[in-house]
């Protein structure tokens, strides 16, 4: 049964609590609502939501879809810009990630954040960016689509500088604002080609045209139209979802707190672009181009983002980059038409990650707050819950037989084996190379933070060191954590282990996503993947003789030796290799590339535009320039006005001469 009201109180509960805490318990129109109240109101809003997002999947997977208009916001010629809900399996699968993950987050929050002063901001925050979430997830119109995209925009730029006294978190959020505009833009120019082309916002009508589109070139070149449409769109998805070269934002994003780490970064906001690419693949799967773009930009992303993870100290940073690479694998998925296992890794991604940072927050909290790993060690005995929880979603992101990861990671190392698109062979090998990767900086964080020797109380240069969620509190053994932070680690934990077998057979095999999500016939590679499938036992037991399981054994056993047997061994390598330790330390120098090449063209364009066009053209000729003819015309008229009434007359005669003499020249 189809029920718009209960899509609008999906959508809407988290907006009302957002704006209940946010003006009524920060100050802005009083302190009505206690901190205790802010918590309430938007768990409460936040947990009315995914119960209705339960109830919509259930009745998705009975057949009963919606796709309707509940408000036209404005009607110009033959176009409407409407507010409307396209209720499928993608959108209620999706609308139950982000509910189900926030609703974790909102509970996580209140024993992270309790002693902050911005409490109830913080909640209002995180209570608006779900809401923001659902209404991108849940549109059947580019109108809405792109409000979606901005909001979670807008509010990833608050709460990345929540604790805005700190220069590093503003300059955090206005790189992560900035390299955003520059995705959307792309995203914004995808958007206009669309409806330049098929006249509609709606995806429902774009879709039907796609094939119209596909035989159309772009106009004064010989470029497919659709190509261009496609990788402007994708542009966009590179920045919100931070694919190469647009991904330098999230490392530094970790500036907010840890909850806004799980929530934003790794398992919704950075997932927008590629729910996007899926929702539209009837318009991708028409561009080969768009498809070996995509495949390509994943795969550099799958590899050498994750390479970054292995030098990184920070705890948060190391996650950070995982879910570069994890994004670069559902990006590979995309370009090889597996756009059913792209969706199936964001899901379990979702659950694993946000369980890998809640768990660092919680052993930042255990640690008083330094978030170094060459500070941590030993923390196994003394955090017990953390560190089960956190080992659960670290096997499960390295791919370990029978946890969530494995199958949705497993499959597109293999759709990418089996894509035809140009670059495929190269994401072949490079998802395959990412899984040692992954392995590597993975356990090392795991080892150096829960096993070998215990270093609370120095660090490398021998001096305590503050991380980013530095509230003052140092010093001291490491402890659990309070209940309502591990709760929410135990609850994560159960879907990172049973998800993917749970889920696998209709998402992947079904006919889950039949009518949704369109491959075309010469994109076989799912097609390739069903034939050798045979159930999740037989694909996990099989899974323990593949190549991608002993890479990851592999990867496991060198971070064992490197950083439990015989630590000495890093230091070493990178004595070493010093020249490839300032790359990976220095990021690839993409930073640099961007504040010293693009920062500098960027601001030299601005002088020149400012210089010659504000103060040369428009103040210098325009506005002076428009005063000065104005004196000299004064200056010369102001001879004409003598006072003499025969002067006027006479100037009165000559003007109904001229008027005359125009009017006759004109009829004749």
């Amino acid at each position: 049964m189809n029920s718009p009201n209960l899509y609008l109180l999906i959508a809407l509960a988290p907006l009302a609590g957002a704006i209940i805490a946010g003006l009524f318990g920060t100050g802005f129109l009083g302190n009505f609502v206690s901190r205790r109240g802010s918590h309430v109101i938007t768990i409460l809003s936040v947990l009315i939501s995914f119960i209705g997002s339960v109830i919509v999947l259930f009745q998705v997977m009975d057949g009963h879809t919606y796709d309707g208009t509940l408000y036209t916001w404005s009607v110009i010629g033959t176009t409407k810009l409407e507010l409307g809900f396209l209720i499928d399996s993608l959108s209620a699968l999706m609308m139950v990630v982000v509910t189900s993950v926030s609703l974790m987050v909102h509970i996580y929050t209140i024993g992270y954040m309790a002693d902050d002063p911005g409490y109830q901001r913080f909640f209002s925050y995180i209570s608006l960016f779900t809401f923001s979430m659902l209404m991108l997830v849940m549109s059947n119109n580019m109108v809405q689509l792109f409000f979606g995209w901005e909001a979670v925009g807008l509010v990833s730029y608050l709460l990345i500088g929540f604790w805005y006294t700190r220069p590093t978190a503003i300059f955090a959020n206005m790189k992560a604002f900035l390299i955003n505009r520059v995705g959307d833009f792309g995203f914004l120019l995808g958007i206009g080609l669309l409806f330049a082309y098929t006249g509609s916002m709606h995806y429902g009508e774009i879709f039907a045209q796609s094939e119209k589109l596909s035989g159309l070139a772009f106009p004064g070149t010989d470029w497919q139209l659709l190509t261009v449409a496609c990788i402007s769109l994708f542009v966009g998805a590179m920045g919100k979802s931070a694919q190469v070269p647009l991904h330098t934002w999230l490392p530094d994003s970790m500036e907010g707190p840890t909850p806004i780490s799980a929530l934003i970064h790794a398992a919704t906001m950075v997932t927008a672009g590629i729910f996007m690419v899926a929702r539209f693949s009837p318009v991708f799967e028409l561009s080969s181009t768009a498809l070996s773009v995509m495949i390509v930009i994943g795969a550099i992303g799958a590899l050498f983002l994750g390479i970054l993870g292995i030098v990184q100290t920070d705890i948060k940073r190391v996650i950070a980059y995982s879910t570069l690479s994890q994004l670069g694998y559902m990006t590979v998925a995309l370009g090889a038409s597996a756009y059913s296992a792209a969706i199936f890794h964001l899901m379990t991604h979702a659950f694993f990650k946000a369980l890998l940072f809640l768990g660092a927050g919680s052993v930042i909290i255990g640690m008083h707050h330094d978030q170094d790993i060459r500070n941590m060690g030993g923390l196994r005995k003394y955090m017990p819950l953390t560190w089960i929880t956190f080992l659960i979603g670290t096997l499960a992101l390295v791919g370990t037989p029978f946890f969530s990861g494995f199958y949705s990671k497993e499959h597109i190392i293999e759709a990418a084996g089996a894509a035809t698109v140009w670059g495929a062979n190269f994401a072949y090998y490079a998802t395959l190379t990412g899984v040692f990767v992954t392995s590597l900086y993975s356990f090392r964080v795991y080892f150096l933070v829960f096993h070998g020797k215990e270093r609370f109380n120095t660090s490398a240069n021998g001096v305590q060191a503050h991380g980013h969620d530095d509230h003052g509190h140092h010093g001291g053994t490491p402890h659990e954590s309070p209940w309502v932070v591990t709760l929410p680690l135990v609850l994560l934990a159960i879907p990172s282990v049973i998800a993917g077998a749970w889920v696998i057979d209709p998402i992947l095999f079904g006919n889950f996503f039949d009518g949704v999500i369109a491959v075309l016939p010469e994109h076989p590679a799912m097609a390739e993947l069903a034939s050798h499938w045979h159930g999740w036992v037989a694909y996990a037991l099989h899974g323990f003789v593949t190549l991608p399981f002993w890479l990851m054994i592999a990867g496991l056993v060198v971070a064992w030796y490197c950083y439990v047997i015989n630590p000495k061994v890093p230091a070493a390598i990178h004595a070493r290799l010093k020249f490839v330790n300032n790359v990976l330390d220095n990021k690839y120098y993409a930073d640099w590339f961007n504040e010293q090449v693009i920062a500098r063209c960027v601001r030299g364009l601005g002088r020149g535009l400012w210089l010659g066009g504000d103060r040369g053209l428009i103040d210098g000729f325009m506005i002076h320039g428009s005063a000065r003819v104005v004196g000299w015309l004064a200056a010369v008229s102001r001879h004409l006005q003598s006072g003499y009434i025969y002067h006027y007359a006479f100037s009165m005669i000559i003007g109904i001469m001229a008027l005359l003499t125009f009017f006759v020249l004109t009829v004749h």
